[in-house]
This record gives C-alpha cells, sequence and structure tokens, in this order.
C-alpha cells in the first residue's frame, strides 16, 4: 500500500546487493518493479483493471442483476462510490467511466468530493496528485475536508472501498446507501460489517474475486524473473 514501481524497484535492488551472488532468482523478491528492471507491462494497472472486469462480468449475469435489486444489466448509467484514488481506485473508476459508469464520490484521506453528475476520472486525478488533497476542486458539488469517511454513506449503486482494511464495519455499514460493495482493497469489510450489510440485502463482492487481477500479474512477474527470460522474447522466438 502506497508504493509503486520506484519503491519495489528499490526493495529488489537492495535485496539483490545484499544476497544476489548467493540467489540467482533475487530478482524475483518483489514484483510491482519497472518493466526494464524486472517487471511486466500492465502491472501498474493490473488490479483496478480486474476490479473493472469482475464487476463488468457480474453486471451481465441476470441472476446477480436480480439478486442486487438493480433494474438494468452493464456499467452504463450505474453509480460508483470510490474511497481510495490510488493505484486500485484511480485505475478501476477510469475504466468503469470509460464503460459509462459514473463516479460520482471520491473518497481520499483527507479530503472527499462529491458530485451527483459524475466527476473526469482523470482531472480529478491531476488535480489530486498537484494539490495534495481535493480542498478547492471547483468540479465538486460538495467537498469534505474533517470527515472524508462520512461520505462512505453517500448514495450509489455501487460502493468500491480500495484503500485500507475495515473501512466499512459494523458501526457504520447501517449508513451505506448502496446496492452492491466491491471489495477493492484487502479486507476492506469486517465480519460483522459483511454480515450487517447481508442482512440489509447488500451484496458483498470479495476481494478474492473482486481484487486478484494485481495477484495474477504479479505471478507473471515472479515467473518472468525465476525463467530469465521475457515472456515476449520467448513468443519472438517461437
Amino acid at each position: 500500500m502506497g508504493t509503486n514501481e520506484q519503491t519495489m524497484t528499490w526493495i529488489m535492488d537492495t535485496y539483490k546487493s545484499m544476497v544476489g551472488e548467493k540467489e540467482i532468482n533475487a530478482e524475483g523478491c518483489a514484483t510491482g518493479k519497472f518493466v526494464n528492471q524486472g517487471g511486466i507491462a500492465g502491472r501498474a494497472e493490473s488490479t483496478g483493471l480486474g476490479v473493472y472486469y469482475c464487476i463488468r462480468t457480474l453486471l451481465n449475469e441476470d441472476s446477480f442483476i436480480k439478486r442486487s435489486l438493480l433494474k438494468t444489466q452493464g456499467i452504463a448509467g450505474k453509480t460508483f462510490n470510490i474511497q481510495g484514488f490510488g493505484a486500485v481506485g484511480y485505475w478501476a473508476a477510469k475504466f468503469i467511466s470509460k464503460d459509462g459508469g459514473k463516479v460520482t464520490t471520491i473518497i481520499e484521506y483527507n479530503s472527499a468530493i462529491h458530485n451527483p453528475d459524475g466527476f473526469d476520472v482523470d482531472e480529478a486525478k491531476n488535480y489530486f496528485t498537484k494539490h495534495g488533497s481535493f480542498d478547492g476542486y471547483n468540479k465538486a458539488a460538495e467537498i469534505e475536508l474533517l470527515d472524508p469517511l462520512s461520505y462512505l454513506s453517500k448514495s450509489c449503486d455501487i460502493l468500491l472501498p480500495a484503500a485500507v482494511e475495515k473501512s466499512v464495519h459494523v458501526n457504520n455499514a447501517k449508513d451505506l446507501d448502496c446496492k452492491i460493495v466491491l471489495e477493492g482493497a484487502n479486507g476492506p469489510t469486517t465480519f460483522m460489517g459483511e454480515e450487517a450489510l447481508m442482512k440489509r440485502g447488500i451484496i458483498v463482492v470479495p476481494d478474492m474475486l473482486a481484487n486478484g487481477g494485481g495477484v495474477t500479474c504479479s505471478y507473471f512477474e515472479w515467473l518472468k524473473n525465476l525463467e530469465h527470460v521475457a515472456p515476449g522474447r520467448m513468443t519472438k522466438k517461437y
């Protein structure tokens, strides 16, 4: 959490400098590295892309639509509340928006914004990256700086907690106004929180399914490191 390609490359470089002369596979000690340092293309967006693939597939299943009390199939026209606008939340929001979904609420650790008409995801990301906060963002109808997590209760079709563990718990589950909780983070819903949501008829799509894209991509990066041959080179040779 809170890392990027540079961080993971530093970890790998430090490990290799310590044990590289003894461990031939030292490069595989960490995944998510720069592509030219043993990484693999697509790793940066893979978790968020996996979240998108998951909800896209589910929203095209009749049984899931009926169970979730939604009226129509597909992402288009559905509203999304995103908690965490980093490697997972941003990319998921980006792909969801391209499919016609509306990201109406974005929650970060120090600020939150809401607009019932939806946000331009890239524009919001650029503003947050530049200013370190959503304070003063003029495309938001509402801005919260004191208690950003209170915006978890904003009305939406799908709530996507993509930040930290235990964001949804028994104390705030009763306040959520959504039909689906899509777990983009690791363990964002507590056991008792999930029970409370299920009693209200709200579906919780587990992290094991929803955010598996990143781990899947990391697996192939790891294989690339163990085999000491880039997958593209193997394909070209074939």
